[in-house]
């Protein structure tokens, strides 16, 4: 009789020391949550409370701003507007040259890159090479643009150096100039390349070099290995950071503003310009019509980064 209370009293001892444990693991659970907290307050009024007030704002007629009128409701004359006539060129323009100083500096990147990936490990010019590439990527914006004109423009030290050197030769009267489009894309690459260089660089370090001496024991040679090996499991690495370059030249404003002074039609200035009122009064709304548009396609940007980028996870790991 007493053996079989002492059994019946087993499972109620078992249970009652496993219910202090579920409280300890919940407080576990939550303190490992609570270092996430600060990251998602800054997402929330970084990212996610502002995309909402310019969501908002886009839909409002021109008298509303972020204060919901209520006199009438929600309006798309703004995202009509802003997806014809000039509105339109520019953000076409703004496609167009990021499209160009994303795939260019991509390739140029991923051959300095490569260069400094064979080079010896420690070496100096390899640590010269990507100091100067981390430095030269935050480089950017009005400093930039100074620094432009006065190596590159009419009046500029190395415009003048190249009329020494060949004989009264001026660029600016055979076609180039810094003050158009072409300009800008020249200026985006000073940053867009070493850019390049610092995200593709890791990729280039996940190359196994098994893969490579296999590929030799099976009698491919350097072409085939790139072709066959290399290639595919690189490109996807590649592919993300060309779109990431994408992002980054989509979204720049200051180098464009402070380098053509707003002459451009590019969909950033124009924001800046609606927004300070420099153009017609009132039509904020319509820069925000903008600015969603840009967000919009930053998003697809940057779901198509992420995608890729899952993809060369799984072989560089």
């Amino acid at each position: 009789m007493a053996g079989t209370a002492t059994q019946a009293a087993a499972p109620e001892v078992v249970a009652s020391g496993a219910r202090p444990g579920l409280p300890l693991k919940m407080a576990r659970r939550a303190l490992r949550w609570l270092g996430v907290v600060p990251f998602g307050l800054y997402i929330a009024l970084g990212l996610a409370a502002p995309m909402i007030a310019i969501a908002i704002a886009a839909f409002q007629p021109e008298s509303g701003g972020f204060v919901v009128s209520h006199s009438s409701g929600p309006t798309l004359s703004n995202l009509d507007t802003a997806l014809h006539g000039e509105y339109f060129v520019g953000l076409r323009t703004s496609i167009e040259l990021s499209i160009v100083t994303s795939i260019l500096p991509g390739i140029f990147g991923l051959l300095i890159a490569y260069a400094i990936h064979t080079a010896k490990r420690g070496s100096v010019l390899r640590r010269v090479v990507i100091t100067a590439s981390g430095v030269f990527a935050n480089f950017g914006g009005v400093p930039l643009a100074l620094l432009f004109i006065a190596t590159l423009s009419t009046t500029g030290v190395v415009t003048g150096w190249i009329k020494d050197v060949f004989n009264g030769f001026n660029i600016w009267d055979h076609g180039f100039t810094l003050f158009n489009a072409f300009g800008v894309s020249f200026a985006y690459m000073y940053f867009q390349i070493p850019l390049m260089v610092l995200v593709i660089f890791p990729a280039l370090e996940g190359l196994r070099p098994a893969w490579r001496e296999a590929a030799q024991n099976m009698g491919a040679g350097t072409w085939q290995y790139w072709r066959h090996v290399g290639g595919p499991v690189l490109f996807p690495s590649f592919l993300g950071c060309v779109l990431l370059l994408f992002g980054s030249a989509f979204s720049a404003y200051a180098t464009a503003e402070a380098l053509t002074g707003g002459t451009v039609a590019l969909t950033p200035i124009q924001i800046g310009a609606l927004l300070n009122g420099n153009v017609v009064a009132g039509q904020q709304n319509l820069g925000y019509a903008l600015g969603l548009i840009m967000v919009v396609i930053i998003a697809i940007v940057m779901t198509g980064y992420t995608f890729v980028q899952r993809r060369a996870a799984r072989w560089l790991r």
